[in-house]
């Protein structure tokens, strides 16, 4: 097995690793490497550096999260609103919000169901909804052909 030893040296402090099989330093000697350590370990160069680029980049990457999910949530809710207006075109049972239009000339009219679907979208970086001017959310709209029924 080799033996190694690193050191690093700084003014009036010195660190050093040593491997397993090398002889043990005396107590007194190792818990002075251990407090100079850790008064190093404690300094906060840096910190205010990495928190000016780090809120930043936070803040970025929750909008853009935003958006992935307001744009996911919206296609789902379209999916589903016009899943409920094909059953409801077939089943003739409409709700309250249903708009039914007659479109068509002199031979053949065919009746359209529209239905909406609204759902409020999730805030994942607060303040955004103030700046952006209200309360975001997801309005859909769901167009079916009404099929006729047989006499």
């Amino acid at each position: 097995m080799r033996t190694f030893m690193f050191s690093i040296s700084r003014p009036k402090k010195t660190f050093a690793i040593v491997s397993s099989n090398q002889r043990a330093a005396p107590a007194s000697s190792i818990h002075k490497c251990g407090s100079n350590f850790l008064q190093l370990s404690r300094k906060e160069d840096g910190n205010v550096e990495s928190a000016l680029v780090l809120i930043p980049m936070l803040i970025l990457f929750l909008i853009g999260v935003q958006l992935i999910v307001a744009t996911n949530i919206r296609n789902i809710e379209m999916a589903l609103a016009q899943g409920d207006a094909s059953a409801r075109a077939i089943s003739h049972q409409y709700q309250s919000g249903d708009e039914v239009l007659e479109v068509g000339g002199r031979i053949e009219k065919i009746q359209i169901l529209v239905t909406h679907r609204t759902r409020t979208l999730p805030q994942l970086v607060p303040g955004l909804a103030v700046l952006m001017g209200g309360n975001p959310e997801s309005d859909v709209l769901g167009i079916a052909v009404i099929e006729p029924t047989n006499p």
